[in-house]
């Protein structure tokens, strides 16, 4: 199957690059969408303009595309859109979304807009409880930063890196606090440093918090590819 990815560089979009490869699918793109506003419903704001260096160490074609807009139909219509403009040379069957399918308005929307096209869209790990899935990449080597928080309880987790020590120390915050575990649903974001399907990885050498108010904030990070020793990849 020939499949594209909606790739914010987090986590969840990172396996389901993984989840692609395993299963011997044919990623043709990934596609990433850059917000100028912090109020989107579909897409990640900060940090996806790192993207384009996690695409030159996966090897992987990598489209990167703007979004000035805060509604769920005209965001998925920017998808749409590239999209179409893609199907015309390298077409493809379906559209890949990280995350169990619990970011229903995401996925609901894309799903909408490519309806017409007959291209199937679905998250990669639907079904799945999160905290496995993060203890599963955790356990795999993926190394992920939490760079932007809006949600009680989770400012202090802004600019941590998850690690299989401090995992559990999230999951109850999760439950005293009310967050989605993973993030679904726009609790938090993340960018993926490291991992198992990097040939290398990437260095943090600068990060600035904003903080918004007690419940919102992001990183502005400075970022540099840098070699692994004796890299392994796995795909």
């Amino acid at each position: 199957m020939r499949v594209a990815l909606l790739y914010s560089g987090g986590k969840d979009s990172t396996y389901a690059i993984d989840y692609c490869r395993s299963r011997g699918w044919d990623i043709r793109y990934l596609l990433s969408v850059k917000p100028t506003r912090k109020d989107c419903f579909l897409f990640h704001f900060a940090t996806v303009e790192h993207t384009p260096k996690l695409a030159e160490m996966l090897g992987l074609r990598h489209i990167l595309v703007g979004c000035d807009v805060a509604d769920p139909a005209l965001e998925a219509d920017i998808v749409k859109k590239e999209i179409e403009t893609q199907q015309e040379h390298d077409p493809v069957d379906a559209v890949v979304l990280g995350g169990t399918g619990l970011q229903e308005t995401q996925l609901r929307s894309v799903q909408d807009a490519l309806r017409v096209m007959k291209i199937e869209v679905f998250a990669a790990h639907a079904g799945m409880d999160h905290d496995a899935v993060m203890e599963e990449m955790l356990a795999r080597g993926y190394v992920f930063l939490i760079t932007q928080v809006a949600s009680d309880g989770l400012l202090p987790w802004l600019g941590k890196t998850l690690t299989k020590e401090n995992l559990p120390q999230l999951l109850a915050d999760s439950r005293k606090y009310g967050f989605h575990c993973g993030g679904e649903g726009g609790y938090y974001d993340t960018l993926t440093i490291d991992g198992p399907i990097f040939a290398k990885r990437l260095e943090v050498v600068g990060m600035k918090k904003l903080v918004e108010d007690a419940y919102c904030g992001h990183v502005e990070l400075s970022l540099k590819i840098k070699e692994k020793p004796e890299a392994v990849i796995s795909f």
